[in-house]
């Protein structure tokens, strides 16, 4: 993998060398995102830590489910933007303007969900993600009875938020370590 910039606060290394597992699932990501996503170099000191946090995202973010990869990733962004986690705000809105085709559309996912056009699905989704994020302690019945007047599953919204409460944790986890996007995200399907 050679020298790259150092991704977070820490003075973390990786494992060297990696476990033939972890260099094959480094060796796919380059192979369909043109890079090693810098969240996985940071967990890389700690295999058990990585393989973890893989799992977890992996099931949550490409996993069965009623919602499509696009909605997951806006959950991802509106959590990111209320948190101002900076990684996950670069690296997903990325994904948002990727997946959906539209610039527009990613880029109000980070700066305000409520000025896109979006919907009455996506906005009643995205809604239960922010008051999760700002005031879990306040999700009420009629809450949910929202996401399931818009269409949602009672599966569907355990998984509206799981997403949202990953993206808390590792908001959190990415600021306290300041972990930093990799720049190809910057400019990445605009």
């Amino acid at each position: 993998m050679g020298n790259v910039d150092k991704v977070t606060a820490l003075d973390l290394e990786m494992v060297d060398p990696l476990p033939d597992a972890t260099r094959s699932y480094f060796d796919l990501c380059e192979e369909k995102l043109g890079l090693v996503p810098n969240v996985l170099r940071a967990y890389a000191f700690d295999i058990d830590k990585l393989n973890a946090f893989t799992a977890m995202y992996n099931e949550l973010m490409l996993g069965d489910s009623g919602l499509s990869k696009l909605e997951r990733e806006m959950i991802a962004v509106v959590v990111s933007s209320i948190n101002r986690c900076w990684y996950c705000q670069v690296a997903h809105g990325a994904a948002v303007r990727q997946l959906s085709g539209d610039p527009k559309l990613g880029e109000a996912m980070v700066m305000n969900y409520r000025a896109a056009k979006l919907d009455p699905r996506q906005r009643a989704m995205l809604d239960f993600a922010a008051k999760l994020t700002e005031s879990s302690d306040r999700i009420e019945e009629q809450d949910r009875e929202a996401l399931r007047k818009a269409g949602f599953t009672d599966r569907d919204i355990f998984d509206i938020a799981s997403v949202a409460a990953f993206f808390n944790m590792t908001n959190r986890v990415a600021a306290a370590i300041d972990m930093q996007p990799n720049d190809a995200y910057h400019g990445a399907y605009r």
